[in-house]
């Protein structure tokens, strides 16, 4: 017999406690206790994350004039797309009410009451840089704590080389330190989600699923919505034709949905890129392997839509200062990300956005269990950006295009 997947024993932990409501006194202790397990290592894997993420985008930057080209593109369309969620998932949600019983049930906790209070706009401005980083680390203050990330980072490119190369090897130490214990506590995400699930089935019934399911729904909706903005981007940004980019990026996606992977994708990136869409390869060359690298279109969206599911759940009428917090936060934090595994990636960059927001973290846990299903449109969403990112570069870099034509005249 073999036994399934770490998926789907984590999905098939989601579905069982529907059927019985047996030892739930001990559940909510047991899965909060998992979901602080994984909380502990999100202080030092953001702090390294985003600090790798300045210096690796510095460096990609300090490549060439094309390169800076790419850098300042993926950076506008992460703030336009973590922008159109902040937008979009509160209207959608707003036209569904959330289950009376699921809200109660969400909200019977004074922490959860208290940690939906909205900071006023002077309070806001007044925490965004902190007095003490190590208070802000200890208090999980995220986006304080990734304030002065930014600070460090961006001072980090200014030292010596030597130097600066010993502080980003013990970041990336820390951070591969960090993923080796989120991938044991992950080893126990059957049992802590079962114990979650189990918890709020108890009080609030059968509406917890159906409320997962449109989580589900507005995530893919989310997803394919990014897609077809790409393709109002290359028209308007790219210069190219809608259509001619459609029939080039559909091989690319065909691939993307049946890896799941955009690094996969990227030989097929390269060759629409360069075949299809008559990109010069002294772009394709340097810009595709960066977006891969450096660039999800779709990371910010599933941020901040978990964040406003968290807050519709629990009944909390979101902000523009928390919105515009939130998108802020996942774009810097989706810089640092891309790389990260599977789920291991999920409690690192969805809490500090919802913890940001003012928001409580207790039903990440359930929604970590469901974040599996809509990677396919994920992923398709992603590459078609890269691609779109890739045209409006190239539209931009006409010094590159006469480089990459010098050898053929020479020919």
């Amino acid at each position: 017999m073999r036994w399934p997947g770490a998926t789907a024993r984590v999905l098939l932990a989601l579905v069982a406690p529907v059927s019985g409501y047996v030892a739930r006194r001990h559940a909510q202790p047991i899965g909060r206790l998992w979901l602080s397990a994984l909380q502990m290592t999100v202080v030092p894997l953001v702090l390294s994350l985003v600090i790798l993420g300045v210096a690796n985008a510095a460096n990609a930057a300090a490549s060439g004039r094309v390169a800076r080209r790419a850098m300042v593109v993926f950076i506008v369309l992460l703030s336009l797309f973590s922008g159109y969620a902040a937008l979009a998932a509160p209207a959608v949600l707003a036209w569904v009410a959330p289950d009376p019983q699921l809200a109660a049930t969400l909200q019977g906790s004074a922490a959860a009451v208290e940690a939906g209070t909205a900071p006023t706009l002077a309070q806001w401005i007044g925490n965004v840089i902190p007095s003490n980083a190590i208070m802000a680390a200890a208090q999980g203050a995220m986006l304080p704590l990734v304030v002065f990330a930014l600070f460090f980072g961006f001072a980090l490119t200014r030292i010596a080389a030597e130097r600066r190369a010993q502080v980003t090897g013990l970041c990336q130490a820390i951070a591969d330190t960090m993923i080796v214990i989120v991938h044991w506590v992950l080893l126990a995400a059957p049992l802590g989600v079962f114990a979650l699930m189990l918890a709020v089935c108890a009080q609030a019934g059968l509406g917890v699923v159906g409320a997962l399911a449109g989580y589900i729904g507005l995530q893919c909706g989310l997803y394919l919505g990014a897609t077809a903005i790409c393709y109002l981007l290359v028209a308007l940004f790219a210069g190219r034709s809608p259509l001619a980019f459609a029939r080039a990026a559909l091989p690319v996606q065909v691939v993307a949905a049946s890896t799941q992977s955009s690094l996969a994708t990227l030989p097929a990136m390269l060759e629409s890129a360069r075949e299809r869409l008559h990109i010069p390869r002294a772009v394709a060359g340097l810009v595709l392997p960066m977006a891969v690298t450096l660039f999800r279109i779709t990371s910010p969206i599933q941020y901040v839509t978990a964040a406003c599911f968290v807050a519709w759940a629990y009944g909390i009428e979101l902000t523009p200062l928390q919105l515009a917090a939130g998108a802020a936060l996942a774009v810097v934090i989706s810089l640092g990300s891309v790389g990260l595994p599977g789920q291991a990636s999920f409690m690192a960059t969805v809490l500090p956005v919802t913890q940001s927001m003012g928001l409580p973290v207790e039903p990440l846990g359930l929604l970590l269990a469901v974040d599996t299903i809509p990677d396919v449109f994920a992923t398709t969403g992603n590459v078609t950006g890269d691609l779109a990112a890739a045209g409006i570069v190239s539209r931009h870099s006409p010094d590159a295009a006469d480089a990459d034509a010098e050898p053929q005249d020479a020919a």
